[in-house]
């Protein structure tokens, strides 16, 4: 099946109150693992990119993975730029074959943001590819993206920018942030406030970043051979499950994954020093990346069934 658009998923999430998982990727092990979950599960899958991920993989042989294993699939997937910088990125992710981009002017000011986000809209549609922005700024640390303090999205903002920009579907923060390290005390997400939200904007899709939820067991493997994952902690799952009740479309995951991965190599080299093919460590590691998305889909995300 070709890359498609998420507005079916989408559509769909908001009648069947689910969500979509966006699972960040990187090599071809974690695209495997990925798809291999949402054949298993029968559920829909976004494979995000990011700027990191650009750089490090390059643009053109991660479209060229996801295409190599869209041809043992039948799953929707959409590929799809996380936290686009500037216009010429989601210019090029666009003429590249992206079907999906998110233009992240959080940190301009609002009309900066309007005016950036409405430019990208304009390109994007032409050429019929989804945009997704962001209002608000989450707090954390995640590759290019740093920012101290949260910023928590003004309803009433959300639904001018939203009109004024164009943008299909809009990320706003409510509490979670970027990276390994979103709570110190008790964790909380504004439900009051993502309520409002979607019933300002009734019908459309919201976005929920920094949103893993950081296992625990991935944390404890990681640090029992030899890593320092110290005070790790993620958003519990059942606030993630509410949210995808909600009006909570789509559902970032990048952490999870690079837990389940290097714990997973972590534990094979320890147990078997004498190894030394990449094969034999990064197998269990794509297993690990497997079976945590496959717990997603089921249990967080509520969308095995929906492809």
């Amino acid at each position: 099946m070709p890359l498609t658009s998420p507005r079916n998923m989408f559509d769909r999430a908001l009648k069947e109150g689910f969500a979509v998982g966006a699972f960040n990727v990187n090599n071809m092990e974690i695209i495997q693992g990925i798809l291999q979950a949402g054949a298993e599960e029968d559920a829909p899958v976004i494979l995000q990119v990011s700027a990191g991920a650009r750089k490090y993989a390059g643009q053109n042989y991660i479209v060229r993975l996801v295409e190599a294993g869209l041809m043992e699939s039948d799953l929707p997937v959409v590929l799809h730029l996380d936290h686009g910088a500037d216009f010429e990125i989601c210019r090029d992710c666009v003429d590249g074959g992206f079907t999906s981009v998110m233009i992240d002017g959080s940190h301009l000011p609002f009309e900066e943001n309007i005016a950036l986000t409405r430019r990208v809209v304009d390109y994007a549609h032409e050429r019929g590819v989804w945009v997704e922005a962001e209002l608000g700024r989450l707090a954390g640390v995640e590759e290019d993206v740093h920012a101290e303090h949260s910023v928590y999205t003004d309803p009433d903002q959300a639904v001018e920018f939203v009109r004024r920009s164009g943008c299909d579907s809009l990320a706003v923060a409510i509490g979670t942030s970027h990276g390994a390290y979103k709570f110190k005390g008790e964790a909380k997400l504004d439900f009051d406030r993502l309520k409002t939200i979607g019933d300002l904007l009734p019908g459309y899709p919201l976005v929920l970043h920094g949103a893993s939820s950081v296992p625990q067991e991935f944390v404890r493997a990681c640090n029992e051979y030899g890593g320092h994952v110290a005070g790790a902690a993620g958003v519990p799952e059942d606030l993630l499950r509410k949210a995808a009740s909600m009006a909570v479309c789509k559902i970032n995951i990048d952490t999870d994954i690079r837990l389940a991965i290097t714990a997973s190599i972590r534990k094979a080299l320890a147990e078997h020093p004498e190894e030394f093919d990449p094969r034999a460590y990064l197998k269990p590691a794509r297993e690990a990346v497997r079976n945590m998305v496959r717990h997603k889909m089921r249990a967080v995300l509520g969308c095995s069934g929906k492809a």
